[in-house]
């Protein structure tokens, strides 16, 4: 291995499974109601049963590679669904959860003012944010109290620094959300707005599904990381579990 390398051997980035949170939300939409029942603040927002069942076939997607070849670094947003997601694909390969490093740079999207509000909602309760919020568009909008996708790149440049320091040549596993997985692809690829928001418009990312880089020694002096595949489901797909791709909230111009 070079001693110039600075990126991991491999790098996945998930989206936790669907949560009670994506069911609530989906009921809510479909009833066309302005709020949303979480029943908890979003943080405490665990896996629905379908949830579980993504993740535990996920684990054993990941179970199923060569052991020298696996994750040996494992990263999660502190909300509970994501921890619940890394929990249970590592009991599918047999590793402690308690080598799980919790990182609330990785957690999901403050919504401020908007959370728990559908669009619906916010076009409700709030019409001049609902106003600039389609003028701007998600990528510069900060709600009141919340953040812009800018603001989670701000925080996600930050661990890009840490894996580069710290788990340089490993295989790192991260499970976080949504927006989290977009704007990773955003930064370790460079991408223009326009690129990223073209991503998200085409589809939302799969719960459970991965995302996957590879170090490639042969781009350039010190190598580079290339993406090997995106909302890859699979291993969902084997195992007989539904894919879900409950958006975030409230849902942004596309």
């Amino acid at each position: 291995m070079s001693d110039t390398q600075k990126w991991p051997d491999h790098l996945w980035i998930v989206r936790h499974g669907e949560s009670a949170g994506n069911v609530a939300r989906n009921a809510a939409q479909a009833a066309r109601a302005a709020f949303i029942d979480y029943g908890v603040r979003d943080a405490d927002v665990p896996l629905s049963a379908l949830g579980e069942c993504q993740a535990d076939a996920l684990g054993r997607w990941f179970a199923g590679i060569d052991p020298a070849m696996r994750p040996d670094v494992y990263l999660c947003s502190p909300y509970v669904r994501a921890r619940q997601t890394l929990q249970r694909i590592l009991d599918q390969c047999g590793i402690d959860d308690d080598r799980i490093v919790q990182d609330e740079r990785l957690r999901e999207r403050e919504f401020g003012i908007f959370d728990g509000l559908t669009r619906l909602g916010v076009e409700q309760k709030y019409p001049e944010q609902a106003k600039a919020l389609t003028l701007i568009g998600k990528f510069y909008h900060r709600p009141p109290g919340g953040e812009s996708w800018c603001d989670v790149i701000l925080r996600l440049r930050s661990v890009v620094d840490t894996i580069t320091r710290e788990h340089r040549q490993r295989r790192v596993l991260i499970v976080a959300h949504q927006v989290t997985v977009l704007c990773l692809r955003y930064l370790l690829e460079r991408m223009t707005e326009a690129q990223v928001l073209d991503i998200d418009r085409q589809k939302d990312v799969a719960n459970c599904g991965v995302t996957g880089y590879a170090f490639d020694r042969s781009r350039g002096p010190a190598g580079k990381l290339v993406l090997e595949r995106y909302n890859f489901v699979a291993p969902l797909v084997a195992a007989g579990a539904p894919v879900t791709t409950e958006s975030d909230v409230p849902l942004g111009p596309k």
